[in-house]
């Protein structure tokens, strides 16, 4: 009993990192329709800022805001600089571009900050909580974690459902050209989505990092589960990530723990394809299937 308790703690703990970052993609889809493949590259390259400030003794929240500053703006740069000169070409020439941007970032991190393995700290303690004789694998560092994309998660909530701005986003996202008739500067918008996913990978980048090793493809394990979550949940659906996040990862840990850790990505696909064929537009879709 106290193996499966801690099986499912840790895949909670890995499923809201899984989540974290593929909100990140969703973001990027809700208003592009494109999957931006450098978005665990643009999260690492922020990552590593932050431990150079840390390395520097700056305090460790001044070096998180400085990430999360740091993603927000390589994402508007990124769309502005590389992502607006290709619209209104080929979806496939912005995919391609990401593509490009996920292997040159990775380059340039690894030529500014070296690819050794560098240890990335926790603000918290990284050892599990004890009640009476058992050991839990729940640590500060996981509570930290589920309560940062926690207020995360709400944040986009509140962003989305009760502000203008978000209601226009949605609106311009739904149908751009409408939008812009009405006079929305959809450009505008389109940026600040980027430089809002860029935020959001910027925390799952951190909080993947916390109490572990860095090094410039570190962040390439949780690219291919975070594109698998938001797919499980739903491209367009912020909710669906959460949640394909978390179900993957508690399949994940429950794989690991009672199979075979080498047969976590093959479940992790088991289960993509489970779900696409129930249902092919991932379980919190907005997108409706014709039979034909």
């Amino acid at each position: 009993m106290q193996k499966l308790v801690n099986i499912l703690l840790n895949g909670l703990t890995q499923g809201i990192v899984i989540a974290a970052f593929a909100l990140a993609l969703v973001l990027i889809f809700r208003s592009t329709r494109i999957i931006n493949f450098a978005q665990g590259s643009q999260a690492m390259f922020t990552t590593y800022i932050a431990l150079t400030l840390l390395n520097r003794d700056f305090p460790y929240w001044a070096a998180f805001a400085a990430a999360l500053a740091a993603g927000f703006l390589i994402g508007a740069l990124l769309e502005r600089v590389v992502i607006r000169p290709l619209e209104g070409g080929m979806e496939l020439n912005i995919v391609i571009a990401t593509l490009g941007l996920y292997v040159a970032i990775q380059a340039l991190a690894a030529i500014l900050f070296g690819s050794d393995y560098q240890s990335f700290p926790s603000p918290v303690g990284v050892n599990g909580f004890q009640v009476g004789d058992t050991n839990l694998a729940l640590t500060p560092t996981s509570i930290f974690i589920l309560c940062t994309v926690g207020v995360v998660v709400v944040g986009l909530t509140l962003l989305f459902q009760k502000t203008q701005l978000g209601l226009t986003m949605r609106a311009a996202a739904f149908d751009g050209e409408v939008s812009r008739i009405l006079g929305v500067k959809v450009s505008h918008l389109l940026t600040f989505g980027w430089a809002l996913a860029g935020l959001v990978g910027a925390v799952a980048g951190i909080l993947v990092a916390s109490g572990q090793f860095i090094y410039p493809s570190y962040m390439e394990t949780l690219i291919v589960f975070g594109f698998i979550a938001a797919v499980i949940g739903g491209l367009d659906s912020p909710v669906g990530a959460v949640v394909g996040g978390v179900l993957l990862g508690l399949v994940n840990s429950l794989v690991s723990g009672y199979v075979a850790s080498g047969l976590v990505t093959l479940a992790a696909f088991v289960l993509l394809m489970v779900v696409l064929l129930l249902k092919p537009g991932g379980l919190f879709s907005s997108a409706k299937t014709r039979r034909v």
